[in-house]
């Protein structure tokens, strides 16, 4: 390329060297003045005034290029400091070669450093460097050239004075780029994800019109709910925990940017599951009698339960593919498609319901059973099931391939960082066992008392209650708290690699904080309004909706323990510590199914499955104390507590009137105009409408800066 310097071009003519030492060879010309010479090159090969500074220094590209994200500057000593701008250099160090450009800097120390070399200041500073790229990806900011007026002089028109003004300096990156970035994210996973649940709640619902909420429903629930514990045991908890720092590492630090690393986990996983799958087929059976004796314990119920699984087991093969191709769209940036493809899912699932109620009747008037069901149904509810997931996650491979990842096998596992993984997955294994135990004990006790109830003239209080309060409970942690935190998993994991404490802390408390303003109004809306909501939902399903309802009440309050313990947990998995998270896991299920099984003998069997629920949420507020102490003492005792716990008691202070007077309203409206659909969405809109004006009041009144950080950003894009 042409050289930048106008005394390059004038090599050769043999004039002396600027001073002694400097050019020994005499190859390098002094300027030759005029009145048409460059300002930005003037005594270019004058001594050089900067030979006090760090000789890494001299090189502008070099400086340009330093990655001071993932490279902090050293601490005091390891450079020299920089002198007067133009003392005179000391007379026995001896002069550079000037054929070198810069000699080799002393390797850097390991670990952040609070000495910047540059003269910023350390408590404002915000190192910014390659690590952004993946949270920043899709922010185009056009970039500034800082040698562009060295080349103006080659770029001008013969003839042309060159301009003589100062370049701008490019401008600082701002901390709200990467804010807004995951802003977007996190909106991006939140849309995907309401619609997710729209859609799965409406697949309940027309579950609910074709087949009720009772002991038939029940043998339905306990097959499709296999599939989903056998795949998060053997692997669904390593993959959304483990895999993801490590995708990110080999994304980061691979020269093909991740894909072998990739295409080997998604063989791993395939060849996995297809024997696993293939096992647990066979051995539905047992699984059944495991997951509930007393259904087992039935002919009919025995025999449809075991039909229905041996369909419904297979869906574990497509959801660990569709989960690891997620993570790896995750990993690149990529959060849209592992949230909006399960609404394809619930829409083939919605539509093979819908056919099982045009072919046989709805619930209300066909009153099918395990005893009465034809087995052209089983077929076409198990087939339908079946081909949700199938969709799903053939529906990833256009996103992988808009990414730019070919998916293939890949059987060279070994020495690839795949052990590390399993080793660090291990715990994680024991971590979902635990919770698995404690679901296990549920679903027998639930199954029992919602077959004793039944027979009690209640229907809608076993195991399909306690799943369909349960689906409806996590909707505001799956929206809110899981599109937060999966947006900044990456980041955290990346701070945590570089020994960044403070930063960990930080979006952990940013996560907590933000994830509080929707998180804790949601609790007590569940808590004052859980029966209209589950009369006006599940309407179609007959007596059973005002039990779901009395359900989702006792879970209401646990939504509040169980988002905070999401957000907790992922401080460990940052760190690649699985361990603490299984001895925390171990703990809730503990506490869940000891409260449970009191709940099962003390309370009469229509309202034992209430109180397992609230057995849930007691579970995770023991878990939450454990698990924070201990990510404290990790942190270095900083887990920015004070202002954690100040946003949560805000919010519930402003919650609690609001809450009690949506159930006023709510309940007057019933009394007045029933329990009906028609009474029941009207108490339903009356209880909201009072429960969002008392606790925005409230809330402005306690000055809750999230909450009005919130609502100045919607007002903001509503006037646009």
């Amino acid at each position: 390329m042409n050289a930048p310097y106008d005394g390059d071009r004038a090599q050769g003519t043999g004039a002396p060297a600027p001073y002694p030492g400097a050019d020994p060879g005499g190859q390098i010309p002094a300027p030759a003045p005029g009145p048409d010479r460059d300002p930005y090159v003037q005594d270019a090969y004058d001594r050089d005034p900067y030979r006090s500074h760090d000789l890494s220094a001299q090189d502008p590209v070099a400086e340009v290029l330093y990655d001071r994200a993932s490279h902090p500057p050293p601490p005091p000593g390891t450079y020299q400091e920089p002198g007067p701008l133009y003392a005179a250099p000391q007379t026995a160090a001896p002069a550079p070669d000037p054929r070198v450009w810069a000699q080799t800097p002393p390797p850097e120390p390991d670990g952040p450093s609070r000495h910047l070399r540059y003269g910023d200041r350390p408590g404002t500073t915000e190192f910014v460097g390659v690590d952004a790229l993946v949270t920043t990806a899709g922010e185009d900011e056009p970039q500034t050239d800082a040698f562009a007026h060295l080349y103006r002089d080659q770029q001008a028109t013969p003839g042309t004075a060159v301009e003589d003004a100062p370049v701008a300096a490019p401008a600082p990156s701002k901390p709200a780029g990467r804010a807004s970035g995951l802003l977007k994210s996190s909106a991006l996973m939140a849309a995907g994800t309401i619609v997710s649940r729209i859609t799965g709640f409406l697949r309940t619902l027309v579950i609910a019109a074709a087949i009720g909420v009772g002991t038939f429903n029940d043998t339905y629930q306990i097959a499709n709910t296999l599939p989903t514990m056998i795949y998060v045991l053997v692997g669904g908890g390593a993959l959304n925990a483990v895999f993801i720092p490590q995708l990110v590492r080999a994304m980061k630090n691979d020269s093909d940017g991740g894909q072998a690393y990739a295409n080997r986990l998604l063989t791993l996983v395939v060849v996995l599951l297809a024997a696993i799958t293939t096992i647990c087929v066979l051995a539905a059976p047992v699984f059944i009698t495991m997951m509930s004796p007393k259904i087992a314990s039935d002919p009919d119920q025995m025999d449809v339960a075991v039909a229905f699984a041996r369909y419904c087991l297979p869906t574990m093969f497509f959801m660990g593919v569709h989960v690891v191709l997620g993570q790896i769209l995750n990993a690149r940036g990529r959060f849209g498609a592992m949230m909006w493809t399960p609404v394809l899912n619930n829409i083939v699932v919605i539509a093979t319901f819908g056919a099982f109620i045009w072919a046989f009747g709805g619930f209300t008037t066909s009153g099918v059973s395990a005893a009465t069901v034809t087995p052209e149904g089983v077929r076409l509810l198990g087939l339908g099931t079946l081909l949700g997931l199938t969709v799903q996650a053939l529906a990833m491979l256009p996103y992988l391939r808009d990414a730019g990842f070919a998916p293939r096998l890949r059987f060279d596992w070994k020495g690839h960082g795949l052990g590390k993984a399993a080793r660090l997955a291990k715990w994680t294994f024991f971590f979902v066992l635990a919770n698995q135990v404690g679901l296990v004990v549920v679903t027998q006790l639930a199954t029992w008392a919602g077959s004793v109830a039944e027979k009690q003239g209640h229907p809608g209080t076993g195991i399909t209650a306690y799943n369909y309060a349960l689906l409806l409970w996590q909707m505001p942690q799956a929206i809110i708290t899981v599109s937060v935190m999966t947006a900044v998993l990456p980041r955290i994991s990346r701070s945590a690699h570089d020994g960044d404490a403070a930063a960990v802390r930080d979006d952990i408390s940013y996560g907590l904080r933000t994830s509080a303003v929707a998180i804790v109004p949601c609790a007590f809306a569940f808590l004052a309004l859980g029966v209209p909501m589950a009369t006006l939902l599940y309407a179609g399903s007959g007596d059973g909706a005002r039990n779901i309802g009395y359900v989702l009440m006792a879970f209401g309050l646990g939504l509040i323990p169980y988002s905070v313990q999401y957000v907790v947990l992922r401080g460990f998995y940052a760190y690649e510590d699985t361990r603490t998270p299984f001895y925390n896991t171990v703990i809730v299920a503990a506490v869940n199914a000891a409260v449970s099984t009191a709940a099962f003998f003390v309370l009469p069997a229509r309202w034992a499955v209430v109180g397992m629920a609230a057995a849930y949420g007691l579970g995770y507020a023991v878990g939450v104390g454990v698990a924070w102490k201990r990510l404290r003492k990790r942190l270095g005792g900083d887990l920015d507590g004070a202002h954690v716990r100040r946003t949560y008691a805000r919010l519930t202070g402003a919650c609690i009137p609001a809450a009690a007077v949506a159930g006023g309203a709510a309940y007057a409206v019933t009394q007045w105009l029933g329990s009906g659909v028609a009474g029941s969405l009207a108490s339903l809109t009356a209880g909201l409408i009072a429960l969002a004006a008392v606790f925005l009041l409230a809330a402005k009144r306690m000055r809750i800066e999230e909450l009005n950080a919130m609502v100045g950003m919607v007002r903001g894009r509503m006037g646009r």
